[in-house]
Protein backbone atom coordinates (compact mmCIF):
# COMPACT_ATOMS: atom_id res chain seq x y z
CA UNK A 1 0.00 0.00 0.00
CA UNK A 2 1.19 3.49 -0.86
CA UNK A 3 1.84 5.83 1.58
CA UNK A 4 -0.02 8.74 2.05
CA UNK A 5 0.72 11.43 0.00
CA UNK A 6 2.13 14.81 1.98
CA UNK A 7 -0.09 17.73 1.56
CA UNK A 8 1.82 20.76 -0.19
CA UNK A 9 2.55 23.55 1.77
CA UNK A 10 0.19 26.89 0.87
CA UNK A 11 2.21 29.34 2.47
CA UNK A 12 2.92 31.92 -0.14
CA UNK A 13 0.82 30.10 -2.12
CA UNK A 14 -2.56 30.99 -4.09
CA UNK A 15 -5.28 30.41 -1.85
CA UNK A 16 -8.16 28.06 -3.03
CA UNK A 17 -11.13 30.08 -4.06
CA UNK A 18 -13.37 29.54 -1.48
CA UNK A 19 -10.43 30.35 0.92
CA UNK A 20 -9.59 33.60 -0.73
CA UNK A 21 -13.15 34.66 -0.91
CA UNK A 22 -13.38 33.92 2.78
CA UNK A 23 -9.90 36.43 3.48
CA UNK A 24 -11.89 39.02 1.31
CA UNK A 25 -14.84 39.08 3.43
CA UNK A 26 -13.21 39.07 6.33
CA UNK A 27 -11.22 41.83 5.15
CA UNK A 28 -14.23 43.82 4.09
CA UNK A 29 -15.89 44.06 7.66
CA UNK A 30 -15.51 47.51 9.88
CA UNK A 31 -13.83 45.05 12.77
CA UNK A 32 -11.11 43.35 10.58
CA UNK A 33 -10.41 47.21 9.32
CA UNK A 34 -10.50 48.67 13.14
CA UNK A 35 -8.50 46.03 14.21
CA UNK A 36 -5.94 46.32 11.74
CA UNK A 37 -5.44 50.59 12.17
CA UNK A 38 -5.12 49.88 16.11
CA UNK A 39 -2.44 47.41 15.38
CA UNK A 40 -0.52 49.32 12.87
CA UNK A 41 -0.58 52.45 15.91
CA UNK A 42 0.61 50.17 18.16
CA UNK A 43 3.89 48.58 16.10
CA UNK A 44 4.22 52.00 14.87
CA UNK A 45 4.70 53.13 18.67
CA UNK A 46 6.87 50.64 19.54
CA UNK A 47 9.07 51.22 16.46
CA UNK A 48 9.33 55.08 17.04
CA UNK A 49 10.27 54.20 20.67
CA UNK A 50 13.09 51.74 20.10
CA UNK A 51 16.79 51.94 19.28
CA UNK A 52 16.08 51.76 15.29
CA UNK A 53 13.87 54.66 15.58
CA UNK A 54 16.00 57.07 13.41
CA UNK A 55 14.82 53.78 10.07
CA UNK A 56 11.22 54.95 11.19
CA UNK A 57 11.82 58.56 10.70
CA UNK A 58 14.09 58.33 7.82
CA UNK A 59 10.78 56.49 6.25
CA UNK A 60 8.54 58.91 7.36
CA UNK A 61 10.15 61.41 6.05
CA UNK A 62 11.34 60.11 2.51
CA UNK A 63 10.33 62.48 -0.81
CA UNK A 64 8.67 61.01 -3.50
CA UNK A 65 6.21 62.22 -6.11
CA UNK A 66 5.49 64.86 -8.91
CA UNK A 67 7.54 67.88 -8.14
CA UNK A 68 6.09 70.22 -10.92
CA UNK A 69 2.32 69.79 -9.64
CA UNK A 70 3.33 70.63 -6.20
CA UNK A 71 3.13 66.91 -4.89
CA UNK A 72 6.26 66.24 -3.80
CA UNK A 73 5.57 65.17 -0.36
CA UNK A 74 6.56 62.53 2.15
CA UNK A 75 5.42 59.26 3.06
CA UNK A 76 3.76 60.77 6.40
CA UNK A 77 2.31 63.76 4.18
CA UNK A 78 1.12 61.02 1.63
CA UNK A 79 -0.54 59.19 4.32
CA UNK A 80 -1.94 61.78 6.23
CA UNK A 81 -3.36 63.99 3.10
CA UNK A 82 -3.74 60.56 0.28
CA UNK A 83 -4.56 57.83 2.37
CA UNK A 84 -7.08 59.35 4.92
CA UNK A 85 -8.76 60.86 2.02
CA UNK A 86 -10.38 57.33 1.32
CA UNK A 87 -10.74 57.25 5.06
CA UNK A 88 -12.52 60.54 4.91
CA UNK A 89 -14.49 58.88 1.91
CA UNK A 90 -16.17 55.60 3.13
CA UNK A 91 -16.51 58.18 6.41
CA UNK A 92 -18.46 60.42 3.88
CA UNK A 93 -20.07 57.55 2.22
CA UNK A 94 -21.77 56.13 5.44
CA UNK A 95 -22.66 59.47 7.04
CA UNK A 96 -24.31 60.38 3.51
CA UNK A 97 -26.34 56.63 4.07
CA UNK A 98 -27.29 57.25 7.99
CA UNK A 99 -28.78 60.83 6.44
CA UNK A 100 -30.97 59.67 3.75
CA UNK A 101 -32.19 55.76 5.00
CA UNK A 102 -30.50 55.54 8.76
CA UNK A 103 -30.53 57.07 12.18
CA UNK A 104 -30.27 60.29 11.08
CA UNK A 105 -32.83 60.69 8.31
CA UNK A 106 -34.88 63.38 10.26
CA UNK A 107 -33.35 67.04 11.13
CA UNK A 108 -34.08 67.00 14.39
CA UNK A 109 -32.26 63.72 14.83
CA UNK A 110 -29.11 65.12 12.66
CA UNK A 111 -29.30 68.34 14.81
CA UNK A 112 -28.25 66.44 17.92
CA UNK A 113 -25.07 64.79 17.06
CA UNK A 114 -23.77 68.46 15.06
CA UNK A 115 -24.91 70.44 17.92
CA UNK A 116 -22.73 68.05 20.43
CA UNK A 117 -19.98 68.36 17.95
CA UNK A 118 -19.90 72.10 17.82
CA UNK A 119 -19.71 72.04 21.48
CA UNK A 120 -17.53 69.65 21.47
CA UNK A 121 -15.08 72.39 19.78
CA UNK A 122 -15.95 75.10 21.60
CA UNK A 123 -15.52 73.87 24.93
CA UNK A 124 -12.07 72.45 25.01
CA UNK A 125 -11.33 75.58 23.08
CA UNK A 126 -13.15 77.78 26.08
CA UNK A 127 -11.12 75.98 28.87
CA UNK A 128 -7.62 76.25 27.08
CA UNK A 129 -8.46 79.87 26.77
CA UNK A 130 -9.46 80.18 30.28
CA UNK A 131 -6.15 78.31 31.45
CA UNK A 132 -3.33 80.45 29.87
CA UNK A 133 -5.50 83.59 30.76
CA UNK A 134 -4.58 82.78 34.44
CA UNK A 135 -2.07 81.41 33.84
CA UNK A 136 0.10 84.23 31.52
CA UNK A 137 0.56 82.12 28.86
CA UNK A 138 0.00 82.42 25.14
CA UNK A 139 -3.23 82.15 23.36
CA UNK A 140 -1.84 81.13 20.26
CA UNK A 141 -2.44 77.53 20.28
CA UNK A 142 -6.60 77.64 21.19
CA UNK A 143 -7.24 75.34 18.72
CA UNK A 144 -5.11 72.45 18.84
CA UNK A 145 -7.78 70.95 21.50
CA UNK A 146 -10.81 71.20 19.33
CA UNK A 147 -9.52 68.44 17.19
CA UNK A 148 -10.06 64.95 17.32
CA UNK A 149 -8.38 61.71 15.75
CA UNK A 150 -11.15 60.80 14.02
CA UNK A 151 -8.84 57.90 12.60
CA UNK A 152 -9.16 55.95 15.90
CA UNK A 153 -12.29 57.32 17.10
CA UNK A 154 -13.60 55.07 14.50
CA UNK A 155 -11.33 52.57 14.16
CA UNK A 156 -12.37 52.04 17.91
CA UNK A 157 -16.03 52.81 16.80
CA UNK A 158 -15.69 49.80 14.13
CA UNK A 159 -14.46 47.08 16.60
CA UNK A 160 -17.27 48.01 19.18
CA UNK A 161 -20.11 48.27 16.42
CA UNK A 162 -21.46 45.30 17.09
CA UNK A 163 -22.31 45.80 20.78
CA UNK A 164 -23.59 49.24 19.91
CA UNK A 165 -27.29 49.76 18.95
CA UNK A 166 -27.14 51.26 15.27
CA UNK A 167 -28.77 54.69 16.78
CA UNK A 168 -25.83 55.08 18.81
CA UNK A 169 -23.38 54.14 16.12
CA UNK A 170 -24.53 56.88 13.72
CA UNK A 171 -24.93 59.40 16.62
CA UNK A 172 -20.92 58.99 17.26
CA UNK A 173 -20.03 58.55 13.65
CA UNK A 174 -21.68 62.06 12.50
CA UNK A 175 -20.12 63.55 15.97
CA UNK A 176 -16.59 62.11 14.93
CA UNK A 177 -16.70 63.49 11.19
CA UNK A 178 -18.22 66.97 12.20
CA UNK A 179 -15.84 67.41 14.72
CA UNK A 180 -12.92 66.51 12.38
CA UNK A 181 -14.16 68.96 9.82
CA UNK A 182 -14.99 71.81 11.91
CA UNK A 183 -11.08 71.66 13.00
CA UNK A 184 -10.06 71.57 9.32
CA UNK A 185 -12.31 74.65 8.85
CA UNK A 186 -10.71 76.27 11.94
CA UNK A 187 -7.42 75.88 10.85
CA UNK A 188 -8.09 76.98 6.84
CA UNK A 189 -9.84 80.36 8.24
CA UNK A 190 -7.62 81.50 11.10
CA UNK A 191 -3.95 79.52 10.41
CA UNK A 192 -3.47 79.27 6.68
CA UNK A 193 -1.83 82.24 5.39
CA UNK A 194 -1.00 81.25 1.24
CA UNK A 195 -4.55 79.90 0.33
CA UNK A 196 -4.67 79.41 -3.43
CA UNK A 197 -8.18 80.90 -4.31
CA UNK A 198 -7.59 79.63 -8.21
CA UNK A 199 -6.96 76.03 -6.70
CA UNK A 200 -9.69 76.02 -3.95
CA UNK A 201 -12.21 77.20 -7.02
CA UNK A 202 -11.15 74.50 -10.01
CA UNK A 203 -11.27 72.47 -6.62
CA UNK A 204 -15.51 73.26 -6.03
CA UNK A 205 -15.01 73.33 -10.10
CA UNK A 206 -14.74 69.23 -9.96
CA UNK A 207 -17.05 68.63 -7.19
CA UNK A 208 -19.52 69.95 -9.72
CA UNK A 209 -18.87 67.84 -12.36
CA UNK A 210 -18.57 65.10 -9.60
CA UNK A 211 -22.72 66.44 -8.80
CA UNK A 212 -23.45 66.10 -12.33
CA UNK A 213 -22.25 62.96 -13.10
CA UNK A 214 -24.22 61.33 -10.11
CA UNK A 215 -27.36 63.58 -10.90
CA UNK A 216 -27.19 62.15 -14.27
CA UNK A 217 -26.35 58.80 -13.16
CA UNK A 218 -23.14 58.35 -14.91
CA UNK A 219 -21.55 55.16 -14.73
CA UNK A 220 -17.29 54.02 -14.98
CA UNK A 221 -14.96 54.04 -12.39
CA UNK A 222 -12.71 55.90 -15.53
CA UNK A 223 -15.28 58.77 -14.93
CA UNK A 224 -14.46 59.50 -11.16
CA UNK A 225 -11.02 57.81 -10.42
CA UNK A 226 -9.25 60.54 -12.66
CA UNK A 227 -11.80 63.00 -11.47
CA UNK A 228 -11.53 62.55 -7.68
CA UNK A 229 -7.35 62.76 -8.26
CA UNK A 230 -7.89 65.90 -9.78
CA UNK A 231 -10.29 67.30 -7.73
CA UNK A 232 -7.79 65.90 -4.27
CA UNK A 233 -4.63 67.84 -5.87
CA UNK A 234 -6.43 70.99 -6.45
CA UNK A 235 -7.69 70.76 -3.00
CA UNK A 236 -3.68 70.02 -1.46
CA UNK A 237 -2.71 72.81 -3.64
CA UNK A 238 -5.11 75.24 -2.29
CA UNK A 239 -4.03 75.23 0.57
CA UNK A 240 -7.10 73.18 2.91
CA UNK A 241 -6.41 69.68 3.99
CA UNK A 242 -7.28 67.42 1.60
CA UNK A 243 -8.91 65.31 3.12
CA UNK A 244 -12.17 67.66 2.82
CA UNK A 245 -12.39 65.89 -0.50
CA UNK A 246 -13.20 62.82 0.75
CA UNK A 247 -15.72 63.98 2.62
CA UNK A 248 -16.92 65.91 0.28
CA UNK A 249 -17.45 63.14 -2.70
CA UNK A 250 -18.83 60.84 -0.06
CA UNK A 251 -21.16 62.78 0.96
CA UNK A 252 -22.54 63.86 -3.35
CA UNK A 253 -23.08 60.06 -4.12
CA UNK A 254 -26.00 59.61 -4.33
CA UNK A 255 -28.06 57.48 -2.51
CA UNK A 256 -31.81 55.89 -2.88
CA UNK A 257 -34.37 55.24 -0.02
CA UNK A 258 -35.40 51.52 -0.42
CA UNK A 259 -38.75 51.85 -2.42
CA UNK A 260 -41.49 49.45 -0.67
CA UNK A 261 -42.48 46.46 -2.58
CA UNK A 262 -45.59 46.32 -3.57
CA UNK A 263 -48.38 43.81 -2.58
CA UNK A 264 -49.41 41.53 -4.98
CA UNK A 265 -53.29 41.20 -5.92
CA UNK A 266 -54.70 38.82 -4.41
CA UNK A 267 -55.83 35.40 -6.68
CA UNK A 268 -59.08 34.45 -5.80
CA UNK A 269 -62.41 33.38 -6.75
CA UNK A 270 -65.16 35.83 -7.17
CA UNK A 271 -66.61 35.45 -3.70
CA UNK A 272 -63.35 38.07 -3.27
CA UNK A 273 -62.78 39.74 -6.28
CA UNK A 274 -64.97 39.24 -9.17
CA UNK A 275 -68.29 39.07 -6.56
CA UNK A 276 -66.96 42.18 -5.39
CA UNK A 277 -66.32 44.32 -7.62
CA UNK A 278 -68.29 47.26 -8.31
CA UNK A 279 -70.66 47.76 -11.59
CA UNK A 280 -68.50 48.77 -14.28
CA UNK A 281 -65.16 48.02 -13.43
CA UNK A 282 -62.86 45.39 -14.94
CA UNK A 283 -61.77 42.72 -12.75
CA UNK A 284 -58.22 42.48 -12.37
CA UNK A 285 -58.02 38.84 -10.87
CA UNK A 286 -56.65 36.42 -13.47
CA UNK A 287 -59.47 34.06 -12.51
CA UNK A 288 -62.18 34.32 -14.77
CA UNK A 289 -65.72 34.07 -13.27
CA UNK A 290 -67.33 30.15 -13.51
CA UNK A 291 -70.07 29.47 -15.72
CA UNK A 292 -73.41 29.84 -14.17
Amino acid sequence: MCAARRERSVFLALLPWPERMRVARALRTETVGGLVLLAAAVVALGWANTPWSGAYEQLRDAHFGIAALGLDLSVGHWTADGLLTVFFLVAGIELKRELVVGELRTPATAALPVVAAVCGMAVPAGVYLATVGLGGGSTEGWAVPMATDIAFALAVLAVLSTHLPSALRAFLLTLAVVDDLGAILVIAVFFTSDLNPVALAGAVAGLVVFHLLQRFRVRGWWWYVPLGLVIWALMYNGGVHATVTGVAMGLILRTTPPTRARTPLPVSGPSTCCGRSPPGWRCRCSRSSPPG
